[in-house]
């Protein structure tokens, strides 16, 4: 049967592709976002387009009404501007104010819907060096875990209202059109390229047509709840990631950035960009998901090739 589902976030990376397989598969879509004057374009797709200022609820509560889902991907970009005090907190308000504001107007109407699925990050774990975590891990405790655990706990609100809630701990994801892929290629064009810090620490890397196939897959299955991580079931360091990277390119990977320059160059930030770790997406493993990209090198000659 097909579904009425609610998409915040939908002009981002991730939510372009989603409204797109779910216009495709005969969904109706109902995006929300900040500016339908710049945005209606991006994601025509959308069956209604509908303004969303997440501090008022009267706006669109309503809309809420009677729909199958909602999927939660707003929040400010992470890398958007260098970190300070008023950044980081238009970086946590985006995120457990809109989240905690949902849980609230989704509270209040007649007919709520079945499965509130909310974005969070592999950085939930903190910088792990080479310990593998998996969804039952503990949090870290520098700025990005602590946001990624207080996110989950606002969404989580949810349960409480008999809706299914799943909070998608997303890993790297690696498309040329937007991201770390997109931002590492220019050097390594111009043989400049290699890993970043000392290039022992893992990279939860996933392709970005996984996890838009994850959401599809946390939408259907009903028995999906709570934190799901959502990166290759087979990460690298990123000196491999880097190796694989030049090998495609058919260039060289042997200019590290040290962690000191990356700390000048990015601020706060270069300790998260920086963060070992080696994430096991369990729950999907089990559950029977099937990845389409296993292996780096298939997934960067996908990406970067065809």
């Amino acid at each position: 049967m097909n579904k009425k589902i609610i998409i915040t976030g939908a002009t981002g990376l991730i939510g372009r592709r989603l409204v797109n397989s779910l216009t495709k598969r005969g969904d109706h879509v109902i995006a929300f976002t900040r500016n339908i004057a710049k945005e209606n374009e991006k994601i025509f797709p959308a069956r209604r387009v509908i303004e969303w200022d997440y501090h008022n609820l009267d706006i669109w509560k309503d809309f809420l009404d009677g729909v199958d889902a909602v999927i939660h991907l707003a929040g400010a970009n992470l890398a958007g501007r260098r970190w300070n005090k008023n950044y980081k907190k238009e970086i946590r308000d985006s995120r457990i104010i809109s989240t905690r504001n949902l849980v609230k107007a989704i509270s209040e109407v007649e007919t709520k819907p079945k499965v509130f699925i909310c974005s969070s990050a592999t950085g939930y774990y903190g910088n792990g060096g080479n310990e593998e975590f998996d969804e039952s891990s503990t949090c870290g405790n520098d700025f990005l875990a602590q946001l990624c655990k207080d996110w989950e706990a606002e969404a989580g609100k949810i349960e409480a209202f008999n809706v299914r809630r799943v909070s998608v701990r997303t890993g790297i994801v690696l498309s040329k059109e937007a991201g770390a892929l997109k931002q590492m290629l220019p050097p390594f064009k111009l043989f400049l390229g290699g890993p970043l810090g000392n290039g022992r620490q893992w990279f939860p890397w996933i392709h970005v047509d996984d996890i838009v196939g994850i959401y599809l897959f946390l939408l259907d299955n009903n028995n999906m709840t709570g934190a799901v991580n959502a990166s290759s079931p087979n990460p690298v360091t990123m000196k491999e990631f880097a190796q694989n990277l030049g090998n495609i390119l058919h260039r060289p990977s042997i200019f590290t950035v040290p962690q000191f320059i990356l700390k000048i160059v990015a601020g706060e930030i270069a300790g998260s960009i920086n963060a070992s770790l080696k994430v096991n997406p369990k729950k999907l493993l089990e559950s029977g998901f099937e990845f389409k990209f296993k292996k780096l090198n298939e997934t960067l000659e996908d990406l970067l090739l065809k």
